[in-house]
């Protein structure tokens, strides 16, 4: 079975994303040679590890539909990680909701408008 084994996030300022998301989530960003590239660390165990990159093309207009994979980001407390998130300049993109047996789920934008999940794990939600 095919599982997802890197993600990439394309920003119009990389810089600004990439403390978004070590402010956010504790991110370990890494410059990858002389090319505009990080490597992006999110933790150790269980998970996937991505990539930075500067956006080829304008940044997505605010209403633009969902046109690529939603990666979700599990959390210990979606209250606080959306706080956070709020705090250092990203956005809610759909409120937070119950998925029933699985947790609690929340959409957000960063800084530069990329969509991306966020779920606290609770059998008991719903």
């Amino acid at each position: 079975m095919a599982r997802p084994v890197h993600f990439e996030i394309h920003a119009t300022d990389p810089e600004l994303v990439k403390a978004f998301y070590e402010k956010v989530f504790g991110w370990k960003f890494d410059r990858w040679g002389e090319i505009p590239y990080w490597v992006i660390t999110t933790g150790d165990g269980p998970g996937i590890d991505g990539g930075l990159t500067p956006r080829s093309g304008p940044r997505p207009a605010p209403d633009a539909p969902v046109s690529s994979f939603v990666n979700t980001i599990g959390v210990d407390d979606l209250d606080a990680t959306l706080e956070n998130i709020l705090r250092n300049g990203g956005t809610i993109a759909l409120e937070k909701q119950a998925v029933p047996t699985v947790g609690w789920l929340a959409y957000c934008k960063d800084t530069d408008g990329n969509l991306f999940g966020v779920l606290q794990p609770d059998t008991a939600a719903g």
